[in-house]
């Protein structure tokens, strides 16, 4: 676990990458991140468990665009590298592929240029920016350099929108990022949601995180289907995120996640 805090960053102040990286068993986090992690996971039975399960969807859903053709993914929200991140995943399929990392915390940043070297035929960048900006992004010079946007880009939108606030417009991002992407690119989304639970789990996690520092809001299928407004689902849909492309062995019970994949049209 981290000891200290580099330069600008208030350990004291939870941060949605650092609690993943917990979860995920890692050990670049603070005790602020490690409290809210064990309150969730108090909380929310199977939340570890689900964490797990949304980092494998990446990777599939990665594996499978790559196959597709794909060679490029803008990365939103990329969380602290671990295994199997998106540009090893792409670049053991495709060695010429293309990828992005974008994250707003300065530690998820310092390790990705530490440690997410790209194959020679490949590239990645990697900035730090707020996803709630996307002119920022898109805009920004190691995005233009990296990547070409008259060719396919997958968005990569990991369970980052249930971090955005309904105040902050999620489905007007989620359109600003695809407008920004020609005709054939992807939109790679999960999210979290209590569709799947009884009412009365469903009741005590809201109860449970009304005072939590950090931000979540789940949403319903119908509300993150909106986000694939202009793409079209691949199959199976948007469903529960262990069972994306097919039912996965790995417990997933019970379900915390949708997730989906869609084609721009």
């Amino acid at each position: 676990m981290i000891v200290s805090a580099p330069h600008g960053i208030n350990p004291n102040i939870p941060h949605s990458a650092r609690v993943y990286d917990y979860w995920l068993g890692g050990k670049d986090n603070f005790e602020a991140d490690r409290r809210v992690a064990e309150a969730t996971m108090a909380a929310v039975p199977g939340v570890r468990e689900s964490a797990r399960n949304n980092r494998a969807f990446l990777g599939r859903a990665v594996r499978h665009l790559t196959k597709l053709g794909v060679r490029q993914f803008l990365d939103l929200g990329t969380g602290i590298p671990t295994q199997g991140n998106t540009h090893e995943v792409a670049q053991a399929e495709a060695p010429d592929a293309r990828v992005v990392y974008v994250d707003n915390d300065p530690i998820v940043m310092n390790h990705a240029r530490a440690l997410l070297s790209s194959t020679p035929e490949g590239r990645t960048a990697y900035i730090e920016a707020d996803v709630r900006d996307p002119r920022s992004i898109l805009d920004h010079p190691q995005v233009r350099e990296t990547l070409d946007f008259t060719q396919p880009v997958a968005l990569m939108m990991v369970a980052i929108l249930m971090h955005i606030s309904d105040a902050d417009d999620p489905a007007g991002l989620v359109k600003a990022y695809a407008d920004a992407v020609p005709s054939g690119s992807y939109l790679v989304l999960s999210h979290l949601t209590l569709d799947f639970l009884p009412k009365k789990t469903a009741d005590d996690y809201l109860e449970a995180t009304r005072h939590q520092a950090m931000h979540r809001t789940p949403r319903t299928g119908e509300q993150i289907a909106r986000y694939f407004d202009g793409f079209d689902l691949l199959e199976p849909g948007l469903v529960a995120v262990s069972a994306w492309p097919e039912p996965s062995v790995t417990s997933d019970t019970p379900k915390w996640m949708y997730a989906g994949v869609g084609r721009k049209r």
